[in-house]
């Protein structure tokens, strides 16, 4: 209930309506915007958890989930956050080293993952791999490996994410480097060749290429997804790639500030729960990490199932992730 809406003699009236204790009980939760948009599954999930926690969940919106660690980062020990949502796997070493996360506390004994999870910190909430999603009105024939994007014809327009401020573009920086080890600033010299434009997040590049701007863009297996269900278009499709596909892991954690540990825990084991769980293929588009009473959505049936995820280890990654960076910033600056 919005507090305006109140006329200011009944503001009295207006606080009795809330639930006991929850005026005065707030998990914060540092995430990313497109986690908390209105098509995103944040409102459903903070409607659910009000609905059990006798508190009030709010969301603090950011604009990406290296956004979010940065942000973190920046305020130290005097960040608002009781629990971070939605690092990603590959920045987790980095995150871990920043030591403003504290032990979960939680068995997650029903996680249904491709990789196995020992963590005492993170906690994951959902996965995914990356892809390149074309339009089939556009493109009838999409490359079929990433080998094959590389050496297409440089008129081949692609939309792809700055790996420093993108999850998908760190993605695809470690795709590349799994596939090409160290040749890959050959890789990228071609690749930089057919990019349209490099954004800095995922929505944008994404709004582009439904506008037409290119017939390709850096995005996820599930994307088709989103479209299939919600607008009952089957136009977009992700291009299948012989090498595999580079995996996601989003995650989770308890800062080592937050003033209610028992609160947050309590939105971590949440979190691991169908409540949470079963508005992710249709809210984030992503897949579940334990198995859903209902299934997931006959549309993921038509989706790419990758025979094969590419993942380098985290350490490597916060070891090697300036590096490569650098290397990326090299070649497609040439």
């Amino acid at each position: 209930m919005h507090l305006s809406t109140c006329l200011l003699g009944a503001a009295a009236i207006c606080f009795a309506a809330l639930p006991a204790g929850a005026a005065d009980k707030t998990l914060t939760v540092y995430t990313y915007d497109a986690f908390t948009s209105d098509w995103g599954p944040g409102p459903a999930i903070k409607e659910a958890f009000e609905g059990q926690c006798d508190c009030t969940l709010e969301f603090v919106a950011l604009d990406s989930s290296i956004g979010v660690l940065s942000r973190l980062r920046l305020e130290g020990e005097n960040n608002r956050a009781d629990v971070v949502l939605g690092l990603d796997l590959n920045i987790l070493a980095e995150a871990k080293e920043s030591g403003l996360f504290a032990a979960h506390g939680v068995t997650p004994d029903n996680l249904q993952l491709p990789i196995a999870w020992r963590d005492d910190t993170f906690l994951p909430f959902d996965f995914g791999y990356f892809a390149f999603v074309y339009d089939t009105q556009v493109l009838a024939d999409p490359p079929k490996s990433l080998r094959d994007l590389v050496e297409a014809p440089d008129d081949l327009k692609i939309i792809l994410e700055d790996p420093r401020s993108s999850t998908p573009g760190l993605g695809l920086l470690l795709w590349v480097r799994s596939v090409y080890g160290d040749e890959a600033p050959a890789a990228w010299a071609k690749l930089a060749r057919k990019t349209l434009t490099t954004t800095k997040g995922w929505s944008e590049a994404y709004g582009l290429f439904l506008e037409g701007e290119a017939p390709m863009v850096l995005s996820y297996t599930t994307s088709p997804a989103y479209h299939m269900i919600a607008e009952n278009e089957d136009r977009y499709r992700a291009a299948s790639f012989a090498e595999g596909h580079y995996m996601q892991v989003e995650v989770a954690a308890m800062t080592r500030s937050t003033d209610d540990p028992e609160l947050a825990q309590q939105f971590l084991r949440f979190m691991l729960t169908p409540g949470f769980q079963s508005t992710l293929p249709t809210g984030q588009w992503m897949y579940p990490v334990i198995d859903l009473p209902e299934g997931l959505p006959a549309a993921y049936d038509r989706l790419v199932d990758p025979a094969k995820p590419l993942l380098f280890p985290a350490e490597e990654v916060a070891a090697e992730r300036k590096a490569w960076v650098e290397e990326w910033l090299q070649a497609v600056s040439e």
